[in-house]
């Protein structure tokens, strides 16, 4: 039955992902930025979600791989960042793909920071 809430998951985190993209380069323009915020908000929520669930698990169990197998995983897109910089790099563009590449590594990174350090704030005041 686990299968099924990553399957779930998974799909609304897909459509999710497109959503942001859709809105995102309607607003901006095509380019890497929707993926780039996909990433980054994945990262973070990711961040929360093992801080919360790894101090004091309070979700049910097949939530969990539901959020975090399923719809985080499927919303967050470390293959569209690679091969959005493929193209940059493909069309020339090799700063920006290295800025893309390495500023989502960074930045990502301090996301997952920040979403750890917030979830364990949430655990500590909510409990």
């Amino acid at each position: 039955m686990e299968w099924l809430f990553v399957a779930l998951g998974g799909s609304l985190g897909a459509l999710s992902r497109f959503g942001v993209d859709r809105v995102v380069t309607a607003a901006l323009g095509p380019g890497v930025l929707a993926t780039f915020l996909v990433n980054m908000a994945g990262s973070f929520a990711l961040g929360v979600f093992v801080a919360v669930e790894l101090d004091r698990p309070t979700l049910p169990q097949a939530a969990r791989p539901f959020l975090a197998a399923g719809f985080l995983a499927s919303f967050t897109t470390f293959s569209t960042l690679t091969v959005a910089s493929i193209h940059l790099i493909g069309d020339g563009q090799v700063a920006r793909a290295s800025v893309n590449l390495l500023g989502s590594l960074a930045v990502g990174l301090a996301a997952a920071f920040a979403g750890v350090v917030a979830g364990r704030e949430l655990w500590t005041q909510g409990g």
